[in-house]
């Protein structure tokens, strides 16, 4: 068996088209979607990520506001441009680029952003909102994985997902629109015992640690879906994820290359969740 690629690009180019058509409508009846971005500092990642996520807004239709600040910005300055951001009407989704400086408090400055404005999904309040089942932001990185594992036709009701990694980013917001599907879920980590015995009975397997080679060939039931959302870098550079690509294709069924599965899909459901907020302030 050699595992079919799931092909996040092609994905991504399919729901951006819908992003744009829906951008596009809205813009008709005056009311543009718009996304502000936040860059406090000059992590050379960071600055490539906010490059990317500026210029899909763009090509979607969606209006950008793109403020960079220098890593001596003040929280209470970061703070105060939140809070001018949040009476903006014009703007439906704020994006503080993490990680941020050292000196500025992260939850505090999450918890700043509107609820009705906080497309990243990492509030508390949008945190408990996908708890509990209430309509709301999910974040973007586990949505994009959802609609990934969609495109694949299986049905998850019933079936097994192991989720590796418990971070409050991908993780557990994970394990909870799993649970959503009406999956069975295990969420393994660092300290759980022999990782291999949970993934080899599982029918999907979402690997989210950011260390190469946690997911190996010998860890997977034949047939297995393998979302592999890890960004790492082998000996020679080269970017790879989590998951022994060539090997564990050899056993599973389908499969998220590095890169090319998941990286995509993570800005596409930002400016999913953008055009969300953006009709929601739209209606009467």
């Amino acid at each position: 068996m050699t595992a079919a690629p799931i092909d996040g690009n092609a994905l991504s180019q399919q729901i951006r088209a819908e992003v744009a058509t829906r951008a596009a409508a809205l813009t008709a009846r005056g009311h543009q979607p718009g996304l502000a971005v936040i860059l406090v500092g000059e992590d050379p990642a960071s600055q490539v990520y906010v490059r990317n996520k500026v210029k899909a807004c763009e090509q979607a239709g969606v209006h950008s506001v793109f403020s960079a600040y220098g890593a001596d910005l003040s929280e209470a300055d970061l703070l105060g441009r939140i809070a001018a951001l949040n009476a903006d009407a014009s703007i439906h989704g704020i994006l503080v680029q993490m990680p941020l400086p050292a000196h500025i408090n992260a939850h505090r400055v999450i918890e700043a952003i509107a609820p009705s404005k906080d497309v990243d999904g990492y509030s508390t309040l949008s945190a408990g909102e996908l708890l509990t089942g209430a309509p709301g932001f999910r974040p973007c990185t586990p949505y994009g994985c959802m609609k990934l594992i969609a495109s694949t036709g299986v049905d998850l009701r019933g079936k097994h997902a192991v989720v590796i990694g418990r971070s409050n980013t991908v993780g557990k917001p994970m394990a909870l629109l799993l649970l959503q599907a009406h999956a069975t879920v295990t969420i393994c980590h660092s300290a759980t015992a022999n990782i291999g015995q949970h993934t080899r009975q599982a029918d999907v397997v979402v690997v989210a640690v950011g260390r190469r080679h946690t997911l190996t060939a010998d860890m997977v039931k034949p047939g297995a879906i393998v979302i592999d959302v890890g960004i790492n870098r082998n000996e020679a550079g080269k970017l790879c994820g989590d998951v022994d690509y060539p090997e564990v294709a050899q056993v599973a069924s389908a499969i998220t290359p590095v890169p090319g599965g998941v990286g995509p899909m993570t800005i596409t459901m930002l400016l999913m969740n953008t055009i969300e907020s953006a009709e929601r302030a739209s209606t009467p």
